[in-house]
C-alpha cells in the first residue's frame, strides 16, 4: 500500500496532489490539499458547484516542503522520487491526482506537454484518453504507462496538427457503474479540473462519454451516441491509409499495394476490428489473433470467402506474415524479442508499441528494428485520426460530419507519413527519430 502516492494522501484525509516540473530550470514543486470532505454528493457537480468552487471550511493546503515531510512520514519518500524521476527523464509537466476514498478511486492525469494548448482559447488545453486499471495492478506500472501515454499524446498532437498539449488519464478503480452518478460526477470533476478533453479508453465503456456530455462535462467525447461516434473507426482508417503509404516506401513501389501481402493483425477490439476490415478490402491475406476467441469466430463468420487463419495469441509475434498490425496493448516490442521478429514492416494503431520509458529507449529500439531490416514508425505519428475525431467533436458539436472528418484524415494522415518516410531515409535515420526531430522544437 505505501508504495501509492494515494498512501499519504488517505492517512492525512487529502484529497488532491499536484506534482509540477520545469524541464528548463530542472524544478519541481509540490501541492497537496484537502479540498472536501466525505459529505460533499459528487452527482451534484456542475449543479451545485463547480470545477473551482468547492468553498470548504475545513480545507488544508500543503506547500512543497510540507508535501515531502507527509511523503516522509508514512515512509513512502523515495517512491515520491521515484516518480520524479520518470517525470524528469520525459520532460512532463507533472502529474495531477484526485482521490475519491468512500468509492476508492484514485485520478491520475498524466501531464506531458501544455504548449500548443495554452492559448487555444479552449477549456481543454490538452487532450488524451481515459483509461481505467483495476485496483490489483501495481500503481507504478500504471503511471509509467500513463506518463509513456501523455508524452506520445503530446507528439501525436502535433502529427495531427491540433492546439492540445499532450496528456493521459489513468484510473485505479473498480469496474464503472454508470447508475453510479456519485463516481461519474467525481471523474468529471477531476478530469475538468485537470483541463483536460479525453474519450473513452481501455476498461472503461464508451457509453460513458454520452453520459458525461449529458450530465456532468463537455470534455467528455466518443461515445456511440456523439455526432460521429467512437473513435475506434476513425483511428483505425487513419492507420490504414497510412499503412497504404509505408507499404510503397518499403517496396520503394508507388504502384504498391497490400494486395495478397499477408498481415497479422493484433487484437479486433474497437480498432482491431475496423483495421482487419480495411485490410480485407484491400486484398491482404488475414492472421488473426485476440485474447476472446468469439471475436475471432465472429471475425471469420462474417468473411467467410475471405483468406484468414485465426492463432492464438501467443503465436502472433513469431507467426509467418509480411505485416504486423499491433491493436490490442502496448509494449510488445522489446530487446529480448526483435531479433526473432519475423516481419517486413510492424505498422499499427496501438499505443506505446515499444516497451519503452522514455524517448532515448524508443530511438534506441527503433534503431534495433531497422538493423533487422524492420520498417516502423512510431505509432503517434500516424494512429491520429482518433484525436482529430476527439477534436471535431469537441469543437465543433452537432455541426461535426463523418464526411468532413475522413476528408481532413485522407489531407493530413497519408501525407504526414509520406513526409516523415522521405525525411528518414534522406538523413539516413529511422521514421521513429525522424518523427522526433519534426515535432520536438514545437513542443520544447
Amino acid at each position: 500500500m505505501q508504495q501509492s502516492l494515494f498512501y499519504p494522501l488517505a492517512q492525512a484525509g487529502l484529497t488532491s496532489l499536484k506534482i509540477r516540473y520545469d524541464h528548463q530550470t530542472n524544478h519541481f514543486s509540490l501541492f497537496a490539499a484537502k479540498e472536501w470532505d466525505s459529505l460533499l454528493d459528487f452527482s451534484l457537480y456542475n449543479k451545485n458547484f463547480y470545477a473551482d468552487t468547492l468553498y470548504y471550511s475545513g480545507a488544508t493546503y500543503l506547500n512543497t516542503l510540507e508535501v515531502e515531510d507527509l511523503f516522509k512520514k508514512y515512509g513512502s519518500y523515495a517512491y515520491l522520487e521515484e516518480i520524479k524521476q520518470l517525470i524528469r527523464a520525459g520532460k512532463h509537466h507533472g502529474i495531477e491526482c484526485y482521490f475519491l476514498e468512500n468509492r476508492n478511486i484514485r485520478f491520475i492525469c498524466n501531464q506531458h506537454s501544455l504548449r500548443l494548448g495554452i492559448n487555444n482559447k479552449s477549456h481543454a488545453i490538452m487532450a488524451g484518453g481515459i483509461r481505467r486499471h483495476g485496483l490489483d495492478e501495481p500503481e507504478i506500472d500504471v503511471i509509467i504507462d500513463g506518463l509513456n501515454l501523455g508524452r506520445a499524446m503530446s507528439f501525436k498532437n502535433v502529427a495531427a496538427g491540433l492546439n492540445f498539449g499532450g496528456c493521459k488519464t489513468t484510473v485505479h478503480m473498480d469496474p464503472l457503474d454508470m447508475s453510479d452518478l456519485h463516481a461519474m460526477g467525481f471523474l468529471a470533476f477531476a478530469l475538468d479540473r485537470s483541463r483536460c478533453m479525453t474519450g473513452p479508453d481501455m476498461n472503461f465503456p464508451t457509453e460513458m462519454a454520452d453520459v458525461m456530455s449529458q450530465y456532468f462535462s463537455v470534455q467528455f467525447t466518443g461515445g456511440p451516441n456523439a455526432p460521429l461516434g467512437e473513435t475506434g473507426k476513425p483511428t483505425a482508417y487513419g492507420t490504414f491509409i497510412a499503412l497504404k503509404e509505408a507499404v510503397k516506401h518499403y517496396f520503394c513501389d508507388e504502384q504498391k499495394t497490400l494486395k495478397n501481402l499477408t498481415c497479422a493483425v493484433q487484437g479486433l477490439g474497437a480498432v482491431g476490428w475496423y483495421m482487419a476490415e480495411h485490410l480485407i478490402e484491400a486484398g491482404a491475406k488475414l492472421i488473426i489473433s485476440d485474447i476472446n476467441d468469439q471475436r475471432m469466430i465472429q471475425f471469420k463468420a462474417k468473411y467467410p470467402n475471405a483468406n484468414i487463419t485465426a492463432i492464438a495469441p501467443d503465436m502472433i509475434l513469431s507467426t509467418t506474415a509480411d505485416i504486423l498490425c499491433p491493436c490490442a496493448m502496448g509494449g510488445i516490442i522489446h530487446e529480448d524479442n526483435i531479433d526473432k521478429l519475423p516481419f517486413k514492416i510492424i505498422f499499427g494503431p496501438a499505443n506505446n508499441q515499444l516497451r519503452a520509458t522514455s524517448q532515448s529507449e524508443e530511438i534506441h529500439l527503433a534503431n534495433q528494428l531497422a538493423l533487422r531490416g524492420i520498417l516502423y514508425q512510431i505509432e503517434w505519428w500516424h494512429n491520429t485520426a482518433g484525436v482529430m475525431c476527439g477534436a471535431e467533436e469537441y469543437f465543433l458539436g452537432k455541426k461535426a460530419t463523418y464526411t468532413d472528418l475522413i476528408a481532413k484524415i485522407d489531407q493530413i494522415v497519408p501525407m504526414k507519413t509520406k513526409e516523415n518516410l522521405a525525411h528518414a531515409r534522406e538523413n539516413n535515420i529511422t521514421p521513429t527519430q525522424s518523427a522526433y526531430l519534426l515535432s520536438e522544437k514545437i513542443i520544447y
